[in-house]
């Protein structure tokens, strides 16, 4: 029954981390887009009109969508390996990233001048993507609340793993280790003949050859 439904747990984590493969690859491909369209732009652009300012959120943009790919292949293997270390490194990566994303969500929610606080952006990019977000706002708040609960979930997946997998120290701290590395000694010691208190056998036979004699 255990095996079964820690088969289970693995399955699920696998594949709420496909889910978040997915949106890494997708933010991938989005960056990728992004940065093809500012390099046209810019290729039209004289010398003088060109600004040097980093297209920031573009690599941000980047960054994030391989950030989450790694950490997909990393739940990926923790999740079919069931290794403790493994799962405890994705929980913290995972919790972290979640403690981000609420400050984030946060900061946008609850301060009104939020913009502000970015860096400007040549590109343009941050300004075409935020009315893209407002014009879908729906269908945003559902995916990012998908995201948000594949990635409590995936943390709870962890935890269960984790709480599953055997220690592979506590064989090695047993008692039955230590009495079967003592077994060979009792044998042994229980091999041994016993002492026998008395004359030897050979005794009556030397007297009566000399009583014979």
């Amino acid at each position: 029954m255990a095996g079964i439904v820690k088969s289970c747990m693995q399955f699920t984590l696998k594949s709420v981390n496909l889910i978040m493969a997915m949106v890494g690859i997708a933010m991938i491909l989005y960056g990728f887009w992004m940065l093809r369209v500012w390099h046209r732009d810019m290729s039209g652009s004289s010398y003088e009109d060109l600004d040097y300012t980093a297209p920031w959120f573009i690599y941000t943009f980047l960054g994030t969508g391989v950030a989450l790919c790694l950490l997909t292949g990393l739940g990926h293997i923790a999740a079919d390996t069931a290794n403790g270390v493994c799962l405890f490194c994705y929980m913290v990566i995972i919790t972290v990233l979640l403690l981000i994303e609420i400050g984030i969500a946060a900061d946008i929610l609850l301060n009104e001048d939020w913009e502000k606080d970015m860096p400007d952006d040549p590109t343009g990019r941050f300004r075409d993507f935020k009315q893209f977000v407002e014009a879908n706002i729906n269908i945003f708040k559902w995916i990012f609340l998908i995201i948000f609960l594949g990635q409590g979930l995936s943390v709870l997946l962890a935890m269960g793993l984790r709480a599953c997998s055997p220690n592979q120290f506590s064989n090695y701290d047993s008692d039955e280790e230590f009495t079967q590395a003592r077994l060979p000694l009792i044998n042994n010691h229980a091999q041994q003949p016993a002492y026998v208190i008395g004359e030897p056998p050979f005794s009556n036979k030397n007297e009566t050859w000399n009583t014979n004699k």
